[in-house]
């Protein structure tokens, strides 16, 4: 897919604390919501000890309003409470990207 350029990513990289604690669904639900956000592109994430989470944007707005988003801050809160020892929160302005596919 083809994306509008300049566009904007999130990565969020975290370590997680010890078991789920509702981290699974909540994780589940949060993108489902980031998803039906206007200015929302495309979302990815690994986690293999290290987590990371990149969701991408239209617009810097877009990122503030998703931020501000309620039910994103409950998850915020529960974030810091129960499920993250560590994260890391950096944004990007994409101004250029390639891939490879065989």
């Amino acid at each position: 897919m083809e994306l509008q350029r300049p566009y904007y990513a999130v990565i969020f990289t975290n370590t997680r604390t010890e078991g789920d604690n509702g981290y699974g669904e909540m994780a589940v639900e949060m993108e489902k919501l980031a998803r039906q956000q206007p200015g929302f592109v495309d979302f990815e994430s690994a986690r293999d000890g290290l987590g990371i989470s990149i969701s991408y944007w239209e617009s810097l707005e877009a990122i503030a309003n998703w931020k501000a988003n309620m039910e994103h801050k409950v998850a915020q809160k529960m974030g810091i409470k129960e499920w993250y020892s560590w994260y890391k929160v950096r944004i990007c302005k994409v101004e250029r990207e390639y891939e490879f596919a065989k």
